[in-house]
C-alpha cells in the first residue's frame, strides 16, 4: 500500500515536473516569439512591401497628417449616395431626341459609374502619389480600354471605320499619303521645313515621358536607335516610315529624343537624390511651407532606381528584351492604326491614345520590375497585365484590318538584316550565360590543381 502510494507519488510528482517543464518552454518560446515579432518591424520588410505597396502596411488614417486625412478615410457609402443623386437628377430630366447624343453621353455615364466603382473597390498599385485612388481610377480606365479593343477585335474594318464616324463625323475618311524621304538635301528650307513638323515636340515630349517610365539611359538609348530601325524596316508599309537619313539620326536621334531624355533622366536623379521627409500640414508653421507640402503631394512617395542589368543573369537578359519589345510594338501601333483606322496624326484620339498610354505605363513597367526583379513577388501587378494585354490585343487588330492593306513585300535587304539580327540575339545569351560561365569554371578548376 505504501509502495502503491510512493509509486502514485512519483508519478505525479514526474507528471508535474512535466507539465512545468512544458509550461516553461511555451512560455520561453512565446517570449521569443513576441521578441522576433517586435524586432522585425515593418520597417525591416523589403521595400516592395513597407514603401510601395498599399493596403496592408498603409499607416491609417488616424496615424497621417490630420490635414489631408479626410482624403485617406473610405466614404463608399457617402460617394455611392452621390452617384445615385446624380442619377436620379438625370432620370427626371427631360429627354433628348437625338439618338446619337444620348448613346454617347450614356456610354461616358456608364464608365464614370465604372471608374467610381473601381477607385473605391480596386486594390492599390505601387504607387501612391498623389493619392492611390488616382491609379485605382487608371487601372479602371485600363479596363475600359481593354474592353474596347476586344470589342473592336469583333468588327471587321469598314465597320470598325465607320464607328468611329460616330465620335467625329469627320472621321471614316481615307488619309493623305505623306513622306518625309522625298527632298533629303542637307538644304535650310528641308531641315526648317522638318523642324517645325508637328511631330518634333511630340518626340522630345514623348522620350521625357520614356525616361520617367524606364529610368534608364541606357535602356532609353537602345530603345530610341531601335525605334529608327524599325522606321527604316517598315518603311516599304507606311510611307510616313520614309525619312531623310538626317532625319532619323540627328534630327530624331541626336537632338529631339537626346533631349527629351536627358530631361527626362535629370528628373529621374532628382527624384532618386532627393531626401523624402514627409511631414504633417498641421507640422508647418508658414503659409508658404504648407503650399511648398501641398505641391509635394503630386511628387513620389520614394523613389527606386531601376536597374535592369541585362548582362548579369539570363531571366534579366530576356526581361529587358521582353519589355524592349513591348515598347516599339506600342510604338508601332499606334501608326498601324491610325492608318487603318482612318484617325488622322494630330486627332485627339491619338492624342488621348499616347497619353493613357504614359498613365498606364507608368505603374504598369513599375509592376513589372518588381515582378521579374523582385523574388517576394508571385504574381505580377494588374496595372502590368492589363498594359501587356492592350499592346498584344492591338497587333490583333492590326493584323486583323491589314489583311490586303500592305501589299509591298519586304526588301531583301530587311530580310537579311533582321535574320543577322535576331541570330545575334538567341546567339550572344548561350554564349554569355551557358559556354563563358563553363569555360571560366574550367579555368578556375585547372588554376586551382595548378
Amino acid at each position: 500500500m505504501i509502495t502503491d502510494q510512493t509509486s502514485h507519488a512519483a508519478h505525479q510528482g514526474a507528471a508535474n515536473g512535466i507539465q512545468q517543464k512544458s509550461r516553461q518552454q511555451s512560455s520561453s518560446s512565446i517570449t521569443s516569439i513576441t521578441s522576433f515579432a517586435s524586432e522585425s518591424s515593418i520597417d525591416d520588410r523589403p521595400e516592395w512591401l513597407t514603401k510601395d505597396t498599399s493596403v496592408q502596411f498603409q499607416m491609417t488614417p488616424a496615424e497621417q497628417d490630420p490635414a489631408i486625412g479626410f482624403f485617406y478615410t473610405p466614404r463608399t457609402l457617402t460617394i455611392l449616395g452621390g452617384m445615385l443623386l446624380v442619377l436620379v437628377y438625370v432620370a427626371m430630366t427631360p429627354e433628348l431626341d437625338d439618338t446619337i447624343t444620348n448613346v454617347k453621353i450614356g456610354l461616358l455615364a456608364a464608365v464614370g459609374v465604372f471608374c467610381v466603382f473601381g477607385m473605391l473597390q480596386f486594390r492599390d498599385s505601387l504607387l501612391l502619389r498623389p493619392h492611390p485612388a488616382l491609379w485605382r481610377v487608371v487601372l479602371s480606365l485600363g479596363v475600359v480600354y481593354q474592353l474596347f479593343l476586344v470589342f473592336l477585335l469583333f468588327q471587321n474594318k469598314h465597320d470598325a471605320r465607320a464607328f468611329f464616324k460616330y465620335v467625329d463625323p469627320s472621321l471614316g475618311v481615307p488619309l493623305p499619303e505623306k513622306s518625309y524621304g522625298d527632298a533629303c538635301e542637307l538644304t535650310w528650307d528641308n531641315v526648317v521645313g522638318q523642324v517645325f513638323d508637328e511631330f518634333v515636340l511630340a518626340h522630345a515630349l514623348g522620350w521625357f515621358c520614356k525616361a520617367l517610365i524606364l529610368r534608364d539611359y541606357t535602356f532609353c538609348w537602345i530603345l530610341s536607335i531601335m525605334f529608327e530601325v524599325m522606321e527604316y524596316s517598315l518603311s516599304h508599309q507606311l510611307n510616313n516610315f520614309d525619312e531623310c537619313w538626317w532625319d532619323h539620326w540627328i534630327l530624331d536621334v541626336l537632338v529631339c529624343n537626346w533631349l527629351g531624355l536627358y530631361l527626362g533622366m535629370k528628373t529621374c536623379e532628382y527624384f532618386e537624390m532627393k531626401q523624402y521627409s514627409w511631414q504633417g500640414l498641421a507640422e508647418i508653421p508658414t503659409l508658404k511651407g504648407k503650399m511648398k507640402r501641398t505641391m509635394a503631394q503630386f511628387t513620389p512617395k520614394s523613389w527606386t532606381k531601376f536597374e535592369w542589368d541585362s548582362t548579369k543573369s539570363f531571366k534579366s537578359y530576356c526581361t529587358v528584351i521582353f519589355i524592349l519589345t513591348m515598347f516599339l510594338i506600342c510604338e508601332l501601333n499606334a501608326f498601324y492604326l491610325k492608318t487603318l483606322l482612318f484617325i488622322p496624326p494630330a486627332h485627339s484620339l491619338n492624342v488621348i491614345r499616347i497619353f493613357g498610354y504614359f498613365m498606364f505605363g507608368i505603374p504598369g513597367v513599375r509592376e513589372a520590375y518588381q515582378y521579374f526583379h523582385d523574388v517576394n513577388c508571385k504574381r505580377i501587378g494588374p496595372q502590368a497585365w492589363l498594359l501587356i494585354g492592350s499592346i498584344a490585343t492591338e497587333v490583333l487588330i492590326i493584323f486583323k484590318f491589314g489583311q490586303g492593306e500592305f501589299p509591298n513585300a519586304a526588301p531583301a535587304s530587311v530580310i537579311y538584316f533582321w535574320t543577322v539580327f535576331l541570330t545575334l540575339l538567341t546567339v550572344y545569351p548561350i554564349y554569355q550565360f551557358y559556354l563563358l560561365p563553363k569555360f571560366q569554371d574550367k579555368s578556375n578548376a585547372k588554376a586551382k590543381q595548378q
